[in-house]
């Protein structure tokens, strides 16, 4: 699996969410600046090439769905992070968020609880 770009990674959040859609329901759900209808379809088709969406045809139009759930993702997407920055360590990671204050002492006895119930 590969790394998205922004743009994809914004697309892939949307159809997430919405689970099916045409290209103009996409646009239509886009966060921010709205793109133009055909970057959009462009980057649907690159989603496509790339296996993380598929589609079904109705005639000359298709409607897209997400082939990778959104969980496969972001697990992807952490290993990552913990091996490119954390030396494979969650606990590197997580001390990282304490010490940056984006994590409350309140939110780290929580991860403890789910530890502890595994």
């Amino acid at each position: 699996m590969e790394k998205l770009t922004n743009k994809e990674e914004e697309v892939m959040q949307v159809l997430w969410q919405l689970k099916k859609a045409f290209v103009k329901e996409i646009l239509a759900d886009m966060p921010g600046k709205k793109l133009h209808y055909n970057t959009v379809s462009t980057i649907v088709r690159k989603l496509e090439d790339k296996g993380f969406i598929a589609h079904e045809a109705f005639g000359n139009t298709h409607r897209y769905y997400p082939a990778i759930e959104k969980e496969a993702y972001s697990s992807y997407f952490m290993n990552e992070a913990s091996h490119r920055f954390f030396d494979d360590s969650y606990k590197n990671m997580v001390s990282f968020f304490a010490k940056k204050e984006k994590i409350s002492a309140r939110e780290l006895r929580e991860i403890l609880e789910i530890i502890e119930k595994k």
